[in-house]
């Protein structure tokens, strides 16, 4: 309590200590309601941007998803036209068509 506020208390007495403490109570109380407000705005705030923020992550888990079933439906074809375009062996043991019938022979140029 302030020194000079004592003399004007010590003449109300009892009356003027309780309306002290009162005014004392209700300046605190209004700076914690002012305090409890700009927090509660701040936290609004904060949410708007944790929302957005979510949004943003939502989307680009969308957009990755996407892209990575392109890229096993690209990876899928590509091995099914490599499997097509690559000749295969024939199998051990089994007598390939051309291996019976060889091509002719190439007539040769006589040198001079």
């Amino acid at each position: 309590m302030p020194p000079d506020l004592l003399a004007p208390l010590a003449q109300f007495g009892a009356a003027g200590l309780i309306a002290w403490l009162w005014l004392t109570e209700r300046r605190t109380a209004a700076e914690r309601d002012r305090q409890l407000s700009q927090a509660h705005e701040r936290l609004m705030a904060e949410r708007e941007r944790m929302e957005t923020l979510i949004g943003l992550v939502t989307e680009s888990t969308r957009a990755m998803t996407a892209l990575e079933a392109s890229q096993r439906e690209l990876a899928r074809v590509v091995d099914r036209l490599a499997a097509v375009l690559t000749p295969q062996a024939p199998p051990a043991g089994a007598h390939h068509a051309a291996a019976a019938h060889p091509p002719p022979p190439v007539a040769q140029r006589a040198v001079g």
